[in-house]
């Protein structure tokens, strides 16, 4: 996928960078254009998103909610942006995928198939 490919809100943008210290988040922030909120295109994966992806490894479908560190709840299906697979599907769209790359050098490629953009 290619940096130019991620996009996400202004807002959400200004919170994420001081989440970001390093690593995954820090990098997908780094590569993602930044647009106004009102402009964000509602099949873009954003906080508070749901979002349904495949893993096109193991052809298993999950459906979660991208939250902030605080609001992370597993039992309820509510990822943190700071988890490995919440970095990676921020700022993805519909049909869009990503290498899900593991320490220890396998990868796997998760596929976006639908999102549901958050109340506002």
């Amino acid at each position: 996928m290619k940096a130019e490919d991620l996009m996400i809100a202004d807002l959400d943008y200004a919170r994420l960078r001081t989440l970001a210290a390093g690593g995954n988040l820090a990098e997908e922030l780094s590569r993602a254009t930044v647009v106004p909120k009102e402009q964000m295109p509602e099949n873009v994966v954003r906080m508070h998103s749901r979002v349904i992806y495949l893993d096109e490894s193991s052809g298993e479908r999950r459906e979660v909610e991208l939250v902030f560190p605080d609001e992370a709840d597993m039992a309820s299906g509510k990822i943190s942006v700071l988890a490995p697979v919440g970095s990676a599907l921020l700022g993805l769209a519909e049909g869009q995928a990503i290498d899900w790359p593991f320490p220890d050098g396998r990868s796997r490629q998760l596929r976006v198939e639908r999102t549901v953009a958050p109340l506002e």
